[in-house]
């Protein structure tokens, strides 16, 4: 029998789950300086390596597991072996090291291979631009800021009937096609991480799966559990469960209490992307209580201003300097990608007609599927800023979805021009733009930059913003509402 053709690889990030339990014994009948010493250096820890203060790249989490066999898992992500092996020593010094035992461990590293892209490996360029940035993502991921993930090893099966290494290699590669499909369809919903670890572990591939609703993991599981690459070719090893918890909650988890300690189920971790903001914070750093505020106010003129805990649309806005009609046309070979998942809303390019920057704005059914649409937009032309267009301090407001009837738009970006010469007299306020979508200029957002939240506050209650609000409802084909920037 001649040998099978094995598909190419390419290697990215190394990978370590270090998974630990806590001595609980020796930690209750520790002396309170002995565990306040153990606290203090576990966070440090920790903390230092999310921020990487150890690599140049990379990633690291933590996470509280859930069940038998391990307590606390730290995940990291770096770019060569030697990182791994410092972060994993390093660990070993603290005092925090001494109530613990690692009873479990995988060694992995990011990799693609000749499944997905054939040109890839062939050396020629990827024109596909989404292709390449999703190549891209799969050898330097982020970590997810969800709140849930699920980790397990697995073998393709070398029995006597089902053996994956005998299969020629396009019938292999149409199975993983089929495969995908299903992970695709859960865009959005349920993150993935695969690793290679032939020679680095006992099992062949590592599979690290993020979601904000831990019954999408079991779904889509589930759902590929049908699929013969698994039913026929897959082994699976031990699956373990966890929830993210930000370093600094560490005495707090310790102590048996809810973690994370505020309300956010993210707290500690990065919302840079305003999830939680109903007018699409990216300014000042605001909590939860300060959010609510704005939705209230919103709320009292009949402006729909989101959920609190991102049950709604989320926005990925970018600023770009490049010719729009360009622009337009890489947006839309993207799109074409994007249009392939259920959680995509909407992607655009939407211009200044003052002339400026234009905007690029996608639109999804959640945080994580708009964050990763954003890897993909960041590589367009002219790319020079995201969310606010500036780069600069202070406070941003983005209203969306203001569509106007066909015979109504003139009205409405008179009234806009009427509205910018108010906002332009008001103390602290630094701009105010109307962009249109190139491809239906009744459809158009307002984007606003203040120099504190409060100072956007004080126009949401004035009497001019009010009858802003009662002309709109003339004049707007749909109900105006403020989403999520991502």
């Amino acid at each position: 029998m001649s040998r099978r053709e094995p598909p190419q690889t390419e290697e990215g990030w190394y990978a370590l789950h270090d998974f630990r339990t806590v001595d609980w014994d020796g930690w209750r009948a520790a002396p309170d300086r002995e565990r306040e010493r153990a606290i203090e250096e576990g966070v440090d820890y920790l903390s230092e390596h999310e921020a990487l203060a150890d690599a140049d790249a990379g990633g690291s989490a933590v996470f509280s597991v859930l069940g038998h066999g391990a307590d606390l898992l730290v995940l990291h992500l770096r770019p060569s072996m030697v990182d791994l092996d410092t972060a994993e020593r390093r660990f070993e010094q603290t005092a925090f090291a001494e109530f613990t035992e690692q009873t479990d461990s995988y060694l992995s590293v990011t990799e693609v291979s000749g499944y997905m892209s054939q040109e890839y490996f062939e050396g020629e360029e990827v024109e596909d631009t989404g292709m390449a940035n999703y190549i891209e993502s799969r050898l330097k991921p982020d970590i997810p800021d969800s709140e849930y993930v699920s980790f397990y090893p697995m073998d393709k099966r070398r029995g006597p009937e089902n053996n994956w290494y005998d299969l020629p290699f396009d019938e292999r590669a149409d199975l993983m096609s089929g495969h995908g499909d299903i992970g695709r369809d859960y865009a959005g919903k349920v993150t993935q991480i695969i690793t290679g670890s032939v020679g680095f572990d006992d099992y062949e591939w590592g599979v690290t799966l993020f979601a904000d609703d831990p019954a999408q993991i079991k779904k889509l599981l589930y759902e590929m559990r049908f699929d013969p690459s698994s039913s026929r070719y897959a082994e699976f090893g031990r699956f373990r469960f966890g929830r993210r918890f930000p370093p600094e909650d560490l005495g707090a988890l310790l102590a048996g209490e809810p973690v994370p300690t505020g309300d956010d189920p993210h707290a500690g971790t990065d919302t840079s992307h305003g999830e939680g903001s109903p007018h699409g914070d990216h300014g000042d750093d605001t909590g939860e209580d300060e959010s609510e505020t704005i939705r209230d106010v919103l709320d009292e003129e009949g402006i729909y201003a989101g959920q609190p805990h991102g049950e709604d649309v989320h926005a990925m806005v970018l600023y770009s300097e490049a010719d729009p009609m360009e622009l337009e046309a890489d947006v839309s070979g993207l799109r074409g990608n994007f249009e392939h998942y259920d959680t995509h809303v909407k992607t655009a390019v939407y211009e200044n007609p003052d002339g400026g920057k234009s905007a690029v704005v996608s639109i999804w059914d959640t945080a994580s599927a708009a964050e990763t649409a954003g890897g993909f937009l960041s590589d367009l032309p002219g790319i020079v800023a995201r969310g606010r267009g500036d780069g600069g301090e202070g406070f941003g407001t983005m209203g969306m979805f203001y569509t106007t009837k066909p015979d109504q738009r003139e009205a409405f970006v008179e009234r806009f021009d009427t509205v910018g010469e108010l906002l332009a007299e008001m103390d602290g306020h630094d701009s105010t733009d109307l962009l249109v979508n190139r491809e239906n200029e009744n459809d158009m957002f307002i984007a606003s930059r203040w120099r504190s939240r409060e100072d956007a506050m004080d126009f949401f209650r004035s009497d001019e913003f009010r009858e802003t609000v009662s002309f709109g409802r003339e004049v707007l084909a749909d109900r105006p509402r403020h989403v999520f920037l991502a």
